[in-house]
C-alpha cells in the first residue's frame, strides 16, 4: 500500500500525468464563496455552477451531506464536491465539518478515480473553514483512497 503524497503548491494546478480528479468539501447550505471554492472558481466556472444548480434543484436530487458530485472541468481533469460540512459556522453545535459526510464522499471518489484512473488531489479537507482536524481526515482518505490503491497527492499551499 503506498501513501498519500505531501507537496507545497496549488491543489487547482495538480502535478503529475493522466486523469486529475480535485476534491474538496462543500456545506450543505448551498454557500460558495470562501476559501478554496474561490481557487476553483478563478480556474474554472463549471463546479460552482454546478454546485449551485445541484443544491437549488435538490428536492429532486442526492444533494445531502456524504454526496459528491463530479464535474469535469478539462480532457484531464475533473473536480469533486463533496458535501461534507453542517451549515457555515462554529456555533453551540461545534464546527461545520462531518466526518461521517467527509467519509462517505471520499467512497464516492474511490469509485470514479477507480472509473477514471484517476489520480486524486486536494487541499487539506475539512480542517479550514470547516473547521476539522487532519488527525481525523487523513485516516479516511487512507481507508477510502491509499488502500484502494488511489494516488492521493495534498497540497500546502504557500
Amino acid at each position: 500500500m503506498s501513501e498519500i503524497t505531501y507537496v507545497r503548491g496549488d491543489a487547482t494546478a495538480p502535478q503529475g500525468k493522466g486523469v486529475k480528479l480535485i476534491v474538496h468539501v462543500c456545506n450543505d447550505l448551498g454557500g460558495w464563496g470562501k476559501g478554496f471554492v474561490l481557487a476553483l472558481s478563478r480556474r474554472w466556472p463549471e463546479p460552482e455552477a454546478a454546485y449551485r444548480r445541484w443544491h437549488r434543484e435538490r428536492a429532486g436530487n442526492d444533494f445531502a451531506l456524504g454526496a459528491a458530485q463530479f464535474v469535469r472541468v478539462g480532457p484531464y481533469f475533473w473536480v469533486a464536491n463533496m458535501v461534507g460540512q453542517r451549515g457555515m459556522r462554529t456555533g453551540s453545535k461545534g464546527v461545520p465539518v462531518r466526518y461521517e459526510a467527509i467519509d462517505a464522499a471520499l467512497g464516492a471518489v474511490a469509485v470514479r478515480a477507480a472509473e477514471l484512473e484517476a489520480s486524486v488531489h486536494m487541499p487539506r479537507i475539512g480542517c479550514g473553514l470547516a473547521g476539522g482536524t487532519w488527525s481525523r481526515i487523513e485516516p479516511l482518505i487512507e481507508r477510502r483512497l491509499i488502500s484502494a490503491g488511489t494516488a492521493v497527492t495534498v497540497y500546502d499551499h504557500d
